[in-house]
């Protein structure tokens, strides 16, 4: 047991102890560090050891209150015992050859009490010592007075500029290399990030720099390799090569990346023992167990049937927080591995659950540029929430609700004007302005690309705009996500038909475009091989959801696209699409509506939340029936179907039970629109006038996995690649591709510098 003699607070935040340990006292000498543990079950953790008083065989230990364990160690009193305290460890600092010469000793923050005893040792052996020491404001400041006894110039700063000198150390080191001034040796302790810059300015004029690594340690004698750092190219461990190395040879970004391990559970340990100290609960504690999700708030089925605002209403503030609180944060995250975009699903969940709706927007939107498209049409049921843990016992958390919540929280609260990344100088293009190209041109701009987004149509949104229904997706929240892009820098061209206008050859050999992504979706409708496919009335399910969509036929006579449709509709298809369309035409009048589909509602290829509005809103399913022939009247319009009926056989490839016809089931049923919505495939004119691009049979143009063609500099992903899918899945190849487009440019520019 090692006895706390004295104890005095230099702040809120940092706390000063002298501890009884004669034998590490008489040893210690500056740059070596102790590992201590308040108690028993306590963590293990190093702190530099400050001062020494071999005579009272005492040790002097300054900490920051960061944790669970540092803030248990504030709670012992003088007189009270710390149950562990090991040490002298790491080798002393190699201060001895400076008698004379000139030193720059950098503290930030709790590492000025670090470096206090080097700098001072450096001044008793002849040094001239610079102290350059940064705090976050005046309040902050710690041993102004004993650093002035013990070094030539003292310089402090502080970030908000309270002290009346405002900048960081390396703004002061500069300085001081900037005037002239030669430092022979220049000593770094701090924020590992502080250290890195301090190294970067030090490097240019061959000035030896050393820095003091704290690294994550448990035992300290180099048993356990926790500390272990890249030095030279060089594995070494903190613990018994150092702490002090050359800041030129250490890897700093390995070493704040592994600094960050146990982050997430030194966080929630020490909220728990707060709650603990408090005698309230925790939000763990506090943990939502129900099984199914908060209920959607919704239009009644009866009153949105005969309109185009948005079916789901959204959850509130207190029920989004109480949904986010069934996330039980296990610690594989499955969800994350069902997103398609990577996002940081359970930690937004986190946030959301506290309240911190901006934070969890930003942890969305690290990885997913559209959330507040994504939280409506993604087919969440698929991805993140069909692995979600919760879903084993009951219902998903509602992952895809919430991520429409904080979009939509945060368009409503926050004005943010984004700030567009300083160019590269590098130019790409991308065409198609669809889920893909939006993300493709995201990612890029953000990392400094020049993008520029050609879109044939008047207005960018691709299938987002033109192919998902108003009350499924408004649209003025595609333009708001679009509108970021633009803030980014990606210049938006519409009415830009490449293929036509433009050529792939020309956007790259003429234009100066350095790689292409194509992102064109599949807009070429497929139709039944069937007779009068042809009458009039009946539309593809392109042509019927653009001309709703996209030309507003919705408002017609208002607008000027008119839509005619007939009082019974019949759709052909059982996804999305086909949902989509026998919704519209309720909501343009028709009396009745069929989904004529060939399988049963187990196959439905549909999001079950879509089958579900369809049957609220009176949609009638049709279904283990397919038609063989379109019947037309003497003026060419539909006038009904003949209709087989059909039995599920085995399954088909895609695991499908195949729907075989049954022999003599034919019969005639009137109707007098018919809407196709069984599938589209890739527009041909890409590959019409870029012969060296692949496309397989089916028109999908071939990609590695790097979303990279047969054309070298051109990728492509969503539905050109695939055919018919998912936006969350064309947004992931979109992301896919600008990683890939990123790794070709620098390795072009690389080969072409050397």
């Amino acid at each position: 047991m090692f006895e706390v003699i004295n104890k005095k607070r230099w702040n809120e935040q940092v706390v000063q102890m002298d501890v009884k340990a004669p034998f590490i006292a008489a040893k210690a000498q500056p740059g070596q560090f102790i590992i201590l543990s308040v108690d028993e079950g306590g963590e293990r953790i190093p702190l530099t050891i400050n001062d020494s008083d071999r005579q009272a065989g005492t040790v002097r230990i300054i900490f920051q209150i960061v944790g669970k364990t540092t803030r248990r160690l504030n709670e012992l009193e003088v007189g009270d015992f710390i149950h562990d305290f090991v040490g002298p460890l790491g080798k002393p600092s190699e201060l001895d050859e400076y008698e004379g010469k000139r030193v720059a000793v950098i503290g930030g923050g709790l590492g000025t009490a670090i470096a206090f005893p080097q700098a001072k040792y450096l001044h008793e052996h002849g040094a001239v010592v610079d102290l350059i020491c940064g705090f976050r404001n005046k309040e902050l400041i710690l041993l102004e007075d004993e650093m002035k006894d013990i070094c030539a110039e003292l310089i402090i700063v502080t970030d908000d500029g309270s002290n009346g000198n405002k900048g960081f150390t390396t703004n002061a080191l500069q300085a001081r290399i900037d005037s002239g001034i030669h430092y022979d040796l220049v000593l770094a302790i701090g924020p590992i990030i502080m250290m890195k810059f301090v190294a970067q300015v030090t490097e240019p004029y061959g000035i030896k720099t050393i820095v003091s690594m704290n690294s994550i340690m448990v035992d300290g004698t180099g048993m356990c390799g926790g500390c272990r750092l890249t030095v030279g190219g060089q594995m070494v461990f903190a613990c018994v090569d150092g702490p002090d190395f050359d800041g030129h040879q250490v890897d700093f970004d390995e070493a704040m990346r592994r600094s960050k391990i146990y982050k997430r559970e030194e966080v929630l340990s020490d909220e728990l023992h707060l709650c603990h100290l408090t005698g309230e609960k925790h939000e763990i504690e506090k943990r939502n167990m129900s099984t199914v999700k908060a209920p959607m708030p919704e239009q009644p089925a009866a009153v949105r049937c005969h309109n185009f605002s948005e079916v789901a209403l959204g959850y509130t503030e207190d029920v989004a927080m109480e949904e986010a609180r069934r996330c039980i944060q296990c610690k594989h995250r499955p969800c994350m591995k069902g997103c398609p975009v990577e996002v940081k699903i359970p930690d937004f969940l986190a946030a959301v659950a506290q309240g911190n709706f901006s934070e969890a927007y930003e942890i969305i939107t690290d990885t997913n540029a559209l959330p507040a498209v994504c939280g409506r049409v993604c087919p969440q049921e698929s991805q993140c929430e069909q692995v979600c843990v919760r879903g084993i016992k009951g219902e998903p958390v509602a992952i895809g609700r919430l991520e429409r919540f904080v979009a939509d929280w945060y368009r409503e609260n926050v004005e943010q004007e984004l700030e567009a990344p300083v160019t590269n100088g590098h130019k790409v293009a991308v065409v198609g302005s669809g889920p893909a190209g939006l993300t493709c041109a995201g990612d890029l701009a953000k990392a400094g690309y020049e993008v520029t987004l050609f879109e044939s149509f008047h207005v960018a949104g691709g299938v987002l705009m033109y192919g998902i229904p108003e009350f499924r997706l408004p649209k003025a929240i595609v333009q708001k996500e679009i509108r970021k892009l633009e803030e980014l820098g990606v210049r938006i061209a519409t009415n830009m038909v490449i293929g036509k206008i433009l050529t792939i050859d020309e956007l790259m050999d003429t234009h100066g475009f350095e790689a292409v992504f194509l992102g064109t979706g599949a807009g070429l409708p497929n139709f039944p091989d069937i007779p009068g496919k042809n009458f009039n009335g009946v539309y593809s399910a392109n042509e019927f959801l653009t001309r709703i969509n996209l030309m507003k036929g919705y408002r017609w006579p208002i607008t000027d696209t008119p839509i005619p449709i007939g009082k019974h509709v019949a759709v052909l298809g059982g996804g999305n699409v086909a949902m989509d369309a026998a919704r519209c035409a309720l909501r343009l009048g028709a009396e009745q509506v069929d989904i004529i589909y060939r399988r049963s509602e187990e196959e439905l290829p549909a999001r079950r939340e879509e089958v579900h509005h369809a049957k609220e809103e009176g949609v009638n399913f049709k279904l283990l029936h397919n038609p063989t022939a379109v019947l037309g009247d003497e003026n060419g319009w539909v006038k009904g179907l003949v209709l087989e009926q059909m039995e599920l056989g085995e399954p088909d490839a895609s695991g499908r039970r195949s729907p075989v016809a049954i022999p003599n089931s034919e019969f005639e049923y009137p109707i007098d629109t018919f809407v196709v919505a069984i599938g589209q495939s890739p527009n041909p004119l890409i590959k019409q006038t870029t012969p060296d691009i692949d496309v397989n049979r089916r028109g999908c143009i071939v990609t590695d996995d790097s979303q990279e063609t047969s054309r070298e500099g051109v990728f492509a992903g969503g539905d050109v690649v695939t055919g018919a899918a998912t936006v969350i899945l064309a947004m992931g190849a979109g992301k896919t591709a600008a990683r890939s487009i990123q790794e070709y440019i620098e390795m072009k520019s690389a080969v072409s510098v050397h």
